[in-house]
């Protein structure tokens, strides 16, 4: 490390791992959590809404969402997310992390409860109220990308900086196992007490009246987590970084991590000045553009590639599951019963194939190293897609069905120890303190211009069910994970050194102008 840097930079650098680290990981967690539940949830109750409000009795199909319906239903809250995200982050930079950290809480709270409530009876009052208020759900979640990555970065010691900024992540795959379980459990509980025939046998009545308030509780229940979470949130402290660097008080940031850590630190006011006018280009400069800017593209585009992928798998799988054979057709089951089977089959997957691979990365994003796990990931993804959509024809029977639902959990366990947990830890490392939030967000907010595609365009290909189209599908998917591999090359390796060395705020050379080297060993704190 730079002899150059600020005795708390250096603190929280070489401090050893303790409680603290982990009440940052928990709370900043839990809105990951609340983020992953709210997003992924919609899938598991989007058919429930179209036999409720868009079934024709004289149909001998279940009613289903319309294609534009669907599509707004399950984008609108990425819409919102790609601008939340955009929003807070540059905020995060100019008003500080904790300010408006405890306002995206607020927003996502008031807007699942709302989700669940409607003003009016027709579908057209149900859409409208669920689209508006998962909009400005989707724009508190936005927040908590670039504010919870920057958060955690700032706090972390160098050593196992990776492992924390990806548990908190990894709160993700937690969320979306309890948006499936959450599904799974109040639909079967309505289930047993007032299920109903199939459709086959009842086009009214196959669709209970009670279903109704089975969605409703769905999307309110994504309030809870957050509430809970409000509290530690407001008792955080700004980051030492943002105190430090970007408002020029040493002082604080010492007496602030120096509480924190137990341990009396220098203030380093004098050194502060130093190093703040050593670093005074803006984000929009050509010196940024010079030192950052490769790097910047390849966070961009990697995280936009990663989320078509990752957000098709996810929003598009309730599509997928009946040609599977993991769920019955529509017409043989009663809404409820769709909504139970569709539920069970997200937790399954979820369960399998999704959580393992996110705490696979915690375990050893610090020994393998980012570079690394995002370049095999997207490899891996690709192999396995391209088998799916040229096999699809000889999976897509009951014989089969197993070595499908193998080879598609596998391409979610590589998108998560692999490109989804990767290049949220990425941009949270390689940018200077004055613009580190502004960063994340421009990644993360391509990422989600990623899963708008997704959400408007390859569900398009998959919601009749349609063998042909989800072959093309596949094929689309595996081009783009090929695409993500290629621009993978243009991120460089961050394990084991400080941010301000990587990014050169230290007065050293800055990690875009070096050759990309992977680190040396270095000395650190041990995990305790």
């Amino acid at each position: 490390m730079s002899s150059n840097n600020l005795a708390v930079l250096s603190a929280l650098d070489g401090a050893r791992t303790q409680l603290y680290h982990f009440k940052a990981i928990v709370i900043a967690g839990m809105g990951f959590f609340t983020d992953a539940y709210d997003l992924f949830c919609i899938s598991a109750i989007s058919k429930l809404l179209g036999r409720i409000y868009y079934t024709d009795l004289s149909s001998p199909k279940p009613g289903k969402l319309p294609h534009v319906v669907n599509n707004w239903v399950t984008g609108v809250a990425l819409v919102g997310t790609l601008t939340g995200q955009l929003v807070f982050g540059w905020l995060g930079d100019k008003l500080g992390r904790k300010k408006v950290y405890g306002l995206t809480l607020v927003l996502m709270v008031v807007c699942a409860i709302c989700s669940g409530l409607s003003f009016g009876s027709s579908h057209r009052a149900v859409m409208g109220t669920l689209c508006f208020f998962r909009f400005w759900l989707g724009f508190g979640i936005g927040g908590d990308y670039p504010l919870s990555a920057t958060i955690m970065s700032e706090y972390a010691n160098k050593r196992t900086r990776g492992a924390f900024i990806a548990a908190v992540f990894a709160m993700q795959g937690v969320g979306i196992i309890f948006a499936g379980l959450v599904s799974m459990i109040l639909s079967k509980i309505f289930l047993k007490s007032y299920g109903g025939p199939s459709y086959k046998a009842d086009h009214k009545f196959s669709t209970e009246p009670e279903a109704d308030y089975v969605w409703r509780i769905v999307l309110m229940l994504g309030a809870l987590p957050a509430l809970l979470t409000f509290y530690w949130r407001m008792k955080m402290p700004e980051t030492a970084r943002y105190t430090a660097i970007i408002e020029g008080n040493a002082k604080q940031a010492a007496a602030d991590m120096g509480g924190v850590l137990d341990v009396e630190i220098q203030a380093d006011q004098d050194k502060l000045t130093q190093f703040r006018s050593a670093n005074e280009y803006k984000l929009w400069s050509m010196e940024f553009f010079q030192r950052h800017g490769r790097h910047l593209i390849g966070t961009m585009t990697t995280w936009f590639l990663l989320d078509i992928a990752f957000y098709s798998q996810n929003l598009t799988q309730k599509d997928i599951f009946p040609t599977m054979g993991l769920t019955s057709a529509a017409a043989d089951v009663s809404a409820l019963k769709e909504m139970f089977e569709t539920s069970r089959a997200m937790f399954l997957i979820a369960l399998l194939g999704t959580f393992p691979g996110y705490w696979v990365t915690v375990v050893f994003i610090d020994k393998i190293g980012r570079f690394y796990i995002q370049l095999v990931g997207f490899l891996m993804m690709s192999i396995f897609m391209l088998i799916i959509g040229v096999k699809y024809d000889y999976l897509n029977t009951k014989e089969h069905k197993w070595y499908f639902a193998a080879l598609y959990g596998l391409t979610f366990f590589f998108a998560n120890f692999g490109p989804n947990s990767t290049t949220f830890v990425l941009p949270a490392e390689l940018f200077p303190t004055r613009v580190r939030s502004t960063c994340h967000a421009l990644s993360a907010a391509s990422g989600k211009a990623g899963a708008m595609i997704s959400a408007f365009g390859i569900q398009n290909y998959t919601q009749d069910g349609n063998v042909h189209k989800i072959k093309k599908a596949m094929m689309i998917l595996a081009f783009t994970n090929i695409l993500g591999f290629c621009c993978t090359f243009l991120v460089p390796e961050t394990k084991g050194r400080s941010l301000e060395e990587i990014s050169g705020e230290d007065a050293g050379e800055s990690e875009a102008q070096m050759t990309d080297k992977p680190p040396k060993n270095r000395p650190d704190a041990s995990w305790e």
